[in-house]
């Protein structure tokens, strides 16, 4: 008898998806993740059109997850500890509405548990006010193949090396019970 396993889905924008998406892949009980734009007005943007940030677009990463496994929740905290969500329109030297944190939910309870996650979680870990937007996935469309799994790829590139690596670094050394065992 086979039995179907239940997955759940969330749409994350942290900053540069090259960052956000090295970290998820390493987290125990995820299941895919993959870089993409989301909620903005054009249809099968390009990265280079993302890039001017007029699209409307947020870079983000599409996480599906087992949530016998990790809870919402947890996928959240990690978020909230490698990107800074109290920076509009920024992470680090990426700047610009696609660089935006942003959480786009899949279905509507994924909601309240994401709002009691800022107002909990993300208020007792920084002392500005959190700007991460909270909206309901509207658009979403994969981005180049050129982009999946860019840091395995490229870890010696000076964008992965410098800015990826750290924030990888961090979840491990953060979420030591959450990081997936070869």
């Amino acid at each position: 008898m086979s039995h179907a396993r239940t997955t759940e889905t969330i749409t994350l924008g942290g900053g540069c998806f090259w960052c956000t998406e090295a970290v998820y892949d390493r987290v125990e009980g995820v299941l895919d993740v993959e870089s993409g734009y989301a909620n903005g007005h054009v249809d099968h943007p390009t990265y280079e059109q993302v890039c001017t940030g007029t699209t409307g677009h947020a870079e983000v990463v599409k996480v599906e997850f087992d949530p016998s496994r990790i809870s919402l929740r947890e996928i959240l905290e990690i978020f909230f500890v490698i990107h800074d969500p109290t920076t509009p329109d920024r992470q680090g030297n990426d700047v610009g509405p696609q660089y935006r944190s942003a959480i786009y939910f899949h279905a509507p309870e994924q909601e309240t548990v994401i709002r009691g996650v800022v107002a909990h979680v993300a208020a007792q870990l920084f002392d500005r006010p959190v700007v991460t937007e909270i909206a309901p996935l509207r658009s979403y469309w994969p981005a180049e193949d050129y982009h999946q799994n860019y840091f395995e790829k490229h870890p010696q590139q000076g964008y992965c090396a410098f800015v990826v690596a750290p924030k990888v670094e961090k979840f491990r050394q953060t979420f030591a019970n959450k990081v997936r065992r070869a």
